[in-house]
């Protein structure tokens, strides 16, 4: 097992390169934890390191991939042995250190988790950062206040036909919220509709108020994936006392708004972080990801699989908004 395949992405002065390739177990960054990789997920972070100029890659030579499961192979931690199944994602994974697009991973023990029973590998990878990230979102809103059994009102999720959107529509459905998605392809609605939308809506039809302050108050709480214009949007029409829990930048880094939503309407704005969650917590969000926040079907999100000859096409297509749900990415084949 010295030698195995990865997908490398190079760094030039004239820009960058990435394809499949062969590293050692030399390669690999120092760590507690060995892991046979079986499965791997493509993220948006994923694709953007592939991209000249990005503020992601922190290393001239770097295996992407911030979602990984598979089973420990050597490990200096006792409470890790081998042949542990496991799940790692976040922290620096796949941005400053090599990731999950390769048949083996090395990584520091406090930043893996035992796969929670219930769940294998592929399926950890299906929920993966975007599922784990839309489970923390409606846990934040409900420890702000929302209630399922209150029956606040229509939620809104954005960027709902994205990894994380599609997931927080499933997941508010399955909690009994009423929830609206938005999403820019119409052709997503029956999929959005199957997921549990009580409606889909368009992103012009998130603006009822043109130039003005404040919007109608139409949304009990919201999961904003998108940022910039969108988000601003969402907070000038959340109804007095509602939250958004905002996880995304695919509209844009900047957010213009006032101060108008926060101290006229009391709204407040969750910041939704994957990356540094403290252990507890990740390892309490994946136990309910494998009971009862569940999706009956995983499949369901599941866009295409590949292996690491077709990553490349699947990375462009993150990136230009042409992939439903999830791509997951097999290893060791």
């Amino acid at each position: 097992m010295d030698d195995f395949r990865a997908f490398l992405v190079r760094r030039h002065a004239d820009g960058i390169t990435a394809g499949p390739t062969t590293l050692g177990l030399e390669d690999l960054p120092p760590g507690e934890v060995l892991v046979k990789v079986a499965w791997s997920a493509v993220n948006y972070k994923d694709g953007m390191v592939t991209r000249p100029g990005n503020r992601v890659s922190r290393l001239p030579l770097l295996v992407p991939g911030v979602d990984l499961a598979g089973e420990v192979v050597a490990s200096d931690d006792p409470t890790l042995p081998p042949g542990t199944p496991v799940l790692a994602h976040g922290h620096d994974i796949g941005v400053s250190r090599h990731g999950g697009f390769a048949d083996y991973a090395r990584v520091p023990a406090p930043w893996v988790l035992p796969l929670p029973p219930g769940l294998t590998a592929r399926e950890a990878m299906i929920i993966g950062t975007a599922g784990f990230t839309a489970a923390l979102s409606l846990d934040d809103l409900e420890r702000h206040g929302l209630d399922p059994a209150a029956a606040p009102g229509p939620l809104l999720v954005t960027g709902a036909s994205g990894g994380v959107g599609s997931f927080a529509v499933s997941l508010l459905a399955g909690r009994g919220y009423e929830v609206v998605a938005s999403s820019g392809k119409a052709g997503e609605t029956p999929w959005l509709e199957a997921l549990g939308a009580a409606r889909v809506i368009g992103r012009d039809d998130l603006d009822e108020a043109p130039g003005k302050t404040l919007g109608p108050e139409r949304w009990a709480g919201a999961v904003d994936c998108a940022g910039g214009a969108t988000l601003a949007l969402v907070l000038r029409s959340l109804r007095y006392g509602a939250a958004v829990a905002a996880s995304g930048l695919t509209a844009g880094a900047g957010l213009e708004t006032t101060v108008y939503p926060f101290i006229v309407r009391n709204v407040a704005l969750l910041g939704v972080d994957s990356v540094e969650t403290p252990t507890n917590r990740r390892r309490a969000v994946w136990d309910r990801l494998a009971t009862d926040l569940r999706p009956p079907d995983l499949d369901t999100f599941v866009d295409r699989e590949v292996d690491l000859d077709g990553l490349a096409g699947a990375l462009e297509g993150i990136i230009d908004a042409k992939v439903r749900g999830r791509v997951l990415v097999r290893l060791g084949t």
